[in-house]
């Protein structure tokens, strides 16, 4: 099945509140990791959805997010946090976390952030970014404290 039709599947079934959606939500997922595209790394992530019956499976979309590339998927997240916001709050907040507890990917996130502010001013990335300065000014004080 192409891609596009796995993805309206997603869509489709996203809200998992039946057995047969779940079935069908996981189905599509397991294929679309069989053969993931970049391309789609921003439609997948507009798939979450905090109406979803099932976080536990959705959790698994989260996970093979994060299978990309952290750059893009970084990148992909960032572009559609505006949209992301209305449908999927909560699992906006679970991936900035993530992203946050993780160094590497907290550098990325910040760099890109920043770029994202210059080039398309929205208060939801200034935010975005000073939650990360907050973070990182938080750590800096409690590495000066334990040593």
């Amino acid at each position: 099945m192409n891609q596009n039709n796995l993805l309206a599947i997603l869509r489709e079934n996203r809200l998992m509140q039946t057995q047969q959606q779940v079935t069908n939500f996981e189905n599509a997922l397991a294929e679309i990791a069989d053969n993931p595209d970049e391309q789609n790394l921003s439609a997948y992530h507009l798939v979450l959805d905090d109406q979803c019956q099932q976080p536990e499976v959705m959790f698994s979309l989260i996970h093979f997010l994060e299978s990309f590339d952290i750059e893009e998927q970084i990148a992909a997240f960032i572009k559609v946090v505006p949209q992301l916001m209305i449908n999927a709050p909560e699992w906006t907040r679970i991936i900035h976390d993530r992203i946050l507890n993780d160094d590497s990917a907290c550098q990325v996130y910040q760099k890109l952030l920043h770029s994202a502010n210059l080039n398309t001013p929205h208060f939801l990335y200034h935010l975005l970014e000073e939650s990360i300065v907050n973070k990182l000014k938080i750590k800096e004080r409690l590495s000066s404290i334990t040593q």
